[in-house]
């Protein structure tokens, strides 16, 4: 799916509205995550917290009745973009605790992916942290095991 300029900014333009529920200026909130679902039929973005308090909504127009099988690895590489590009800075002063999320969920909130995630002077970037890790100590095993 091709992503047109007006969804960008439909989902950073939700990105800013969380933020300003949490302004830097107050005293930082006890939060441990920002739900994003994401529901593929009505191209709803919802945000909520962690008590499932609606924080905003916004309808991406690109999304609604999407036929793509992939929609929710799109979902994720295109909020994991807004969120790690011009919103950055935005997102790390926003008053909540640290460590927070931002999680996404598609509409049975069901947990899809960690969008970002922020710890102090840690930001987790991606999504794993180690790729192919079972792979890499499968083969390692194996060659232990040769040698013995």
């Amino acid at each position: 799916m091709e992503t047109s300029e007006q969804t960008i900014q439909q989902i950073e333009r939700a990105i800013r509205k969380v933020a300003a529920k949490f302004p830097s200026n107050e005293e930082a909130t006890i939060l441990t995550d920002i739900h994003l679902r994401v529901t593929q039929e009505s191209g709803e973005l919802v945000a909520f917290d962690d008590d499932d308090n609606e924080i905003t909504r916004v309808v991406i127009e690109q999304w609604i009745d999407s036929k793509e099988e992939n929609f929710y690895e799109e979902a994720t590489a295109l909020l994991r973009n807004v969120l790690h590009g011009n919103l950055h800075e935005m997102v790390e002063q926003m008053s909540i605790l640290r460590p927070f999320s931002f999680v996404l969920e598609d509409d049975d909130r069901e947990h899809i992916a960690e969008l970002y995630c922020a710890d102090g002077d840690t930001v987790i970037l991606s999504g794993e942290l180690l790729p192919d890790l079972d792979k890499d100590l499968d083969t390692f095993f194996d060659e232990l095991i040769k040698e013995s």
